[in-house]
Formats: structure tokens, sequence, C-alpha cells
């Protein structure tokens, strides 16, 4: 499957904001939908719908660095509810999550893809299409893999 990756390739040592793809073998954790726009892809995940009020906080000071937070949310944050469509399906992947390391990456996400596949900031995109393939045959315990690249 086309996929997009960070611009700065991938990184053994992934940090927050370094635009690149952490490598490794990350479980599929669970999978999050805009319910507004299409209804809960089969899988074998668990499912969560996104809400207009759900966010992911970024920011490395904070106490809930790497964790789904409500907003308005005080400290640095992504929003998940988006008015594109890269986030109508967000798989959360089992990076910097157990334990959460201040500072190595935040928000890596395995999600929908630009239709020109541009770049992300660490995430992982596939085309809607591939992913809900990828998600009708994903349950626990199923990982993502991320080998070592070289930028293009």
């Amino acid at each position: 499957m086309r996929c997009a990756i960070g611009p700065g390739g991938t990184a053994a040592g992934k940090r927050e904001g370094d635009g690149t793809t952490p490598v490794g073998n990350f479980p599929l954790r669970r999978l999050l939908y805009r319910p507004d726009r299409l209804q809960a892809p089969v899988t074998g995940l668990p499912v969560s719908p996104i809400l207009p009020g759900d966010g992911w906080c970024d920011d490395p000071a904070d106490a809930l660095y790497n964790r789904p937070v409500r907003l308005p949310y005080p400290a640095r944050h992504e929003r998940l509810w988006r008015p594109d469509e890269v986030y109508d399906l967000i798989v959360v992947l089992g990076h910097n999550d157990d334990p959460v390391v201040p500072g190595a990456g935040s928000a890596v996400f395995l999600h929908v893809a630009r239709s020109d596949f541009a770049p992300t900031a660490g995430c992982i995109v596939l085309a809607m299409g591939d992913l809900l393939a990828m998600l009708a045959t994903a349950g626990p315990g199923d990982r993502v893999s991320v080998q070592a690249t070289t930028p293009a």
C-alpha cells in the first residue's frame, strides 16, 4: 500500500517536532473515527467516535503529554476534529505510551492521507480505501512496522 511519512524520513530516536516517523513495531491500540462523516468501520480493534472537543496533548512539559485531552485545554495540543478529512480515521499507535517519555514524540498515528500524499509531521498515512481494507483485518495484538529509511 502506498503511504507517506514525515519529511525527515524515519528515526530511531524520534523527538517532538523533528518531522520524522519513529522506527519500530507499534501496536494498533484503537481506532477513532468521525461519526458525522462515516460509519464505524469494520475492524477487530476497539472503536470510539471522535467528538468536537477531542484533542491530543503534544506539550512535553504537560502531565498529559501524548494522551487524549478534552478541549479547551491549556497546554499545547492537536485538535482531532479537523475541517479536512485526514483525521476522519485515526489508528492510535503504541508509540511512546508505555511509559510516556516527555519529548520522545506524541500523536504518532496511522490516518488518512491527503490526495497528494504530502508528508506528515511524523504520522503514517494511507489512502482511505487502503486504510479501511487494513482495518477490516486488524485486531488486538496487530502491529505496524516502520523500518529505517533515507529521506527522498
